[in-house]
């Protein structure tokens, strides 16, 4: 397996990038190359640091970063030797089979779109965020690629989801919910009832509307929304649960029979610390294009660029990308289908 990662993308590169390429190459036999792309000068350094030295490893420097203030697209134009559109340059040319960027998440996405393109039956790509419940493990799509969707780009990240949720999460018939404001089928605005109607339509798993409580609380495997929505909805998340564990922490301390029993429990607050970080997670899959791209947070920590470059390699091995097309062509062709009942077709 050949991973390009992104070495000058994020708020802490190119150090805690390049040591998460440490921890992931002594961790991940799989890894066959892993091309570390940007400063080489810089990158160099932190490989002596850190006194790494892996014959898997393949410096490709670029002399360009994207900054956090560059406009997503122009960025691509304007930036041709970034170290990001250097990566999505290896897997155009074949060299490397996935991209891991922790960088600026609008010019991964661009890059990925204008260069690789989208999958046959795609409109646009989107983002997956794998979050945890008490029962299972939920894709949230789309959270953040595409901020204005159509009724059927909805559907298509419906049809992506469930895929990565039975060939990359392993469940055999992902139920799916459209985010709404009440589960009712005559709740939303007018664009969530379009959508409704196209996936009750669909022959997918759909189960209807999901609230935000529903998602934890009686879980389906697939919450589909637009991306501004769910971008919203998973930094909240992100952030409630850090709110929810420092608060915790700090009520632990205040009295000794807290301390005490907090030790007692300890072994059951680090389990859920562990399931709730999301250095667990590592990064989000950005379905739907002619490739495989994991977009990992900005402030990631060595840990979290570990399991990203692990998600990489996941995404190259399950080949999700075939059963996505697969999928599309099925719902197609149900939605052509002159024989097909007033409801069946959308």
């Amino acid at each position: 397996m050949k991973i390009a990662l992104d070495a000058m993308g994020g708020d802490h590169a190119p150090g805690h990038i390049v040591e998460g390429a440490m921890l992931a190459l002594r961790e991940y036999d799989t890894i066959s190359k892993l091309f570390l792309v940007g400063d080489e000068e810089r990158i160099q350094t932190e490989l002596k640091r850190l006194s790494f030295s892996d014959s898997r490893v393949q410096i490709v420097h670029a002399s360009q970063v994207v900054e956090m203030s560059d406009g997503a697209t122009n960025s691509v134009r304007s930036k041709k030797d970034s170290s990001i559109s250097r990566c999505v340059d290896l897997v155009k040319s074949g060299e490397a089979e996935a991209v891991v960027s922790a960088g600026h998440t609008g010019a991964a996405v661009a890059s990925s779109l204008i260069k690789l393109r989208t999958l046959r039956g795609i409109d646009r790509p989107a983002i997956g965020a794998v979050m945890p419940t008490e029962t299972n493990a939920f894709i949230l799509i789309d959270a953040g690629a595409n901020t204005d969707p159509t009724p059927s780009q909805l559907v298509q990240n419906a049809i992506m989801g469930a895929a990565y949720s039975k060939h990359v999460l392993g469940y055999a018939n992902p139920s799916i919910g459209l985010m709404s404001i009440g589960t009712e089928d005559s709740k939303g605005n007018e664009f969530t009832k379009e959508v409704f109607d196209l996936l009750k339509n669909s022959k997918l798993n759909f189960r209807g509307n999901v609230e935000g409580h529903d998602i934890f609380e009686n879980p389906v495997e697939v919450v589909v929304c637009d991306g501004f929505l769910g971008n919203v909805l998973l930094k909240t998340i992100e952030a409630t649960a850090t709110a929810v564990l420092h608060w915790l922490k700090s009520e632990l301390i205040k009295t000794p029979i807290r301390k005490a029993g907090a030790w007692l429990a300890r072994d059951a607050f680090r389990a859920i610390k562990k399931k709730i970080n999301p250095d667990e997670y590592g990064g989000m899959p950005l379905l739907g294009i002619n490739g495989s791209c994991i977009i990992a947070h900005g402030g990631s920590s060595p840990v979290a660029i570990k399991n990203a470059i692990r998600q990489g390699a996941e995404s190259i091995r399950t080949q999700v990308n075939p059963h996505i097309i697969q999928e599309v062509e099925r719902y197609n062709a149900l939605c052509a289908s002159p024989t097909a009942t007033p409801s069946d077709k959308p």
